[in-house]
């Protein structure tokens, strides 16, 4: 009887370990304050489920090691892989491999190049960066049109070239120029990139400010920019009441930012919700559940007036 009942308890022990779902995930990079909350929203999905684990990887931002992340995920029998990618323009490999193997793969975030014609075991999971761009500078347009502006000349910090949100938010600002809905005749003086790196945008800003050239504002492609150029126009003297600074990402430090009087706006995405929506797609894709392709979490514009909403989300 002994026996009988131990072999059941062993079945039952085995079953649910065959149940079990092995998710492996690739990050552009840990360092990274976005791409944390965004790894946050995986784990903690992950953790509050029975029976699936997860195995995230930091790839460095190199597309190499992401590559290999990958291919190592597969060998090593993954149920289905999340890749939050290093450059957009290098997803079809990842894309090829995953498929080549049977393996379901769900981008996060980072839009791939191939999203239009990915397998259909794969998706990808974020934000539509139409909206990003276009919320941030309409309402650096209300901003300058409130302050009586009607012309304004500004500056433009772009993110990694490589990446399409990083291109998307700089067309947006054009789009914005070019729709007539400003309100305000915008004049880029100058726009580079920053690398999404709050370093590199002090030094971008710093040098800017060294030309001597006259500016209204600053819309940058991320709040890591934004608070670097806003590091260097303080450090330079100049009061935060003379210029607006636009970021998206509503990043905690952005928040902190905010309500000091420094930053004038900044866009809510998602970052918790994209990655517990990444896992969630991973798991039903690798069960043969059916997924729309292109899951997109809406933007919000978050100003002063309504900061109190997102100061515990990212």
């Amino acid at each position: 009887m002994k026996k009988t009942i131990l072999g059941a308890a062993v079945a039952v022990l085995m079953s649910t370990a065959a149940h079990a779902e092995n998710i492996g995930v690739t990050m552009a990079l840990f360092d990274d304050n976005f791409l944390t909350v965004l790894r946050n929203g995986i784990q903690d999905l992950a953790d509050g489920m029975d029976g699936v684990d997860v195995q995230i990887e930091d790839a460095q931002n190199d597309v190499a090691k992401q590559l290999d992340q990958i291919n190592n995920f597969i060998a090593s029998g993954v149920d289905a892989i999340v890749v939050n990618p290093v450059d957009t323009s290098a997803t079809q490999a990842m894309s090829a491999a995953a498929e080549a193997a049977g393996v379901p793969l769900v981008y996060v975030n980072r839009e791939p190049i191939n999203v239009d014609t990915l397998p259909n075991n794969q998706a990808f999971v974020a934000s539509n960066e139409v909206e990003s761009g276009t919320l941030q500078t309409l309402e650096v347009c209300r901003l300058l049109k409130e302050a009586g502006k009607t012309e304004a000349d500004i500056y433009v910090m772009m993110g990694e070239l490589s990446n399409q949100a990083a291109v998307q938010r700089t067309k947006d600002i054009h789009d914005v120029m070019a729709s007539g809905n400003c309100g305000v005749t915008l004049n880029i003086v100058d726009e580079q990139t920053a690398n999404w790196s709050r370093d590199e945008a002090q030094d971008l800003m710093t040098n800017w400010l060294s030309t001597g050239t006259q500016f209204d504002a600053v819309i940058s492609n991320n709040d890591e920019m934004a608070i670097g150029a806003i590091q260097a126009l303080k450090a330079n003297g100049i009061s935060m009441a003379d210029v607006i600074v636009g970021g998206i990402d509503a990043t905690q430090d952005a928040l902190v930012a905010m309500q000091a009087g420094d930053l004038d706006v900044t866009v809510f995405q998602d970052a918790h919700g994209q990655g517990s929506g990444a896992l969630d797609a991973a798991l039903k894709l690798a069960k043969g559940e059916d997924v729309d392709q292109k899951v997109y979490i809406p933007f919000q514009l978050v100003t002063p007036q309504n900061i109190d909403n997102f100061l515990s989300k990212n």
